[in-house]
């Protein structure tokens, strides 16, 4: 491993709950299977489609792909693909809200339409199975029911718009938002990549 590797693996160390051992670890899996050191899209989407076998994360996958491919280079180097694939669920609330705004801002222009939250969560529907899909609150069981709900939370009008600003302060005084927007088993992800790595 060389020198930057290293800076790599210790500022990941600091920024997440992940062990030497386990970043190395899968640090050695990724340079294995990508051994130019990027991932594209179609090896990210295959990633997620392996954590759930039993739901369709494929529009999901591509979100989260474009909101941490930083440079638009159409890749992720190792540290994105961490980020990516962690940020999600171990790294703090205000992180983790500034990487939600930008999976939602879809088309990247610095704010986010209803219509780019319903998207988002039709994505995040697709992963949730049909029998759990069955156990949600009537308002909030399908994703034009719980994009509603959402946008009712920020007290915005049809055609309002979100800046980054009022999306993390929105979140922050509601726990009910963060619950709504975000795909609720990031845990299951955490488990999958730990039998993975066995």
């Amino acid at each position: 491993m060389d020198g930057e590797s290293n800076d790599v693996l210790e500022e990941l160390k600091s920024n997440t709950r992940y062990t030497d051992e386990q970043l190395f670890a899968w640090y050695q899996t990724f340079m294995k299977e990508c051994p130019s050191g990027q991932i594209s899209r179609e090896q990210f989407e295959s990633i997620y489609a392996s954590f759930f076998p039993d739901a369709d994360p494929k529009a999901y996958a591509q979100h989260v792909f474009r909101s941490f491919d930083s440079n638009s280079d159409g890749t992720l180097d190792f540290k994105e693909y961490i980020v990516a694939l962690h940020l999600t669920s171990s790294s703090k609330t205000f992180q983790k809200l500034e990487w939600a705004f930008a999976l939602y801002d879809v088309d990247r222009n610095g704010t986010i339409t209803k219509n780019e939250i319903h998207e988002i969560v039709k994505s995040i529907f697709n992963m949730i199975s049909i029998e759990d899909q069955k156990n949600l609150p009537d308002d909030e069981n399908t994703p034009e029911k719980r994009t509603e709900k959402i946008w009712d939370y920020f007290g915005k009008k049809e055609n309002d718009k979100i800046t980054e600003g009022e999306f993390i302060q929105g979140v922050m005084d509601n726990k009910n938002i963060l619950r709504l927007i975000q795909f609720d088993e990031p845990q299951k992800v955490q488990d999958r990549l730990k039998e993975k790595k066995q």
